[in-house]
């Protein structure tokens, strides 16, 4: 089962101090990095290093941990946005939708957005003609779908956020 996120969880930046940031930011570039090695990187006691984690794990600053999995790799080369606007009648049924949505086959990440369009979604597919039945299939398909708007995607770059440990503004 895929976990819906929200983008506003409530956290408090100025929480953070500078050694939860280097922690995070480490993190965030190997988060299979080891306890001591961690520690040793930002700084700190093994125990201290620990004891932060789990704080912040715990505070729901780290949500979870992931493989970076390339898609290309497991046969599904064809990435795109696709944009989803849905009916009127639909939105009272959002939290509902954005289940469905995560749940179909191919489907990476769902984005709930403010604007013309109700959703982003991010899909691995086998084809060209994978992504078109993805799109026909399951979302033109749906009564409650209005418009749909397919972006394929060239390249991917990791944003210098992911991989930095910098304060923010």
């Amino acid at each position: 089962m895929k976990e819906v996120r929200s983008g506003g969880a409530g956290h408090n930046a100025a929480q953070l101090d500078d050694t939860d940031q280097v922690l995070l930011g480490l993190l965030a570039a190997d988060a299979r990095m080891a306890n001591k090695a961690l520690a040793r990187a930002a700084g700190i006691a093994p125990s201290t290093c620990l004891n932060r984690v789990r704080l912040l794990r715990e505070r729901g600053v780290i949500r979870g941990y992931h493989a970076d999995i390339d898609p290309e790799a497991i046969g599904r080369p064809i990435q795109a946005f696709v944009s989803v606007r849905l009916r009127a009648g639909s939105r009272s049924r959002i939290r509902e939708l954005t289940g469905r949505l995560a749940a179909l086959p191919g489907v990476l990440n769902v984005y709930f957005l403010a604007g013309a369009n109700d959703f982003q979604l991010h899909v691995a597919c086998e084809s060209p003609s994978a992504l078109s039945n993805f799109v026909v299939d399951n979302l033109s398909a749906s009564q409650d779908v209005a418009l749909t708007e397919t972006t394929l995607i060239f390249e991917h770059v990791a944003g210098r956020a992911q991989t930095r440990h910098t304060h923010l503004g």
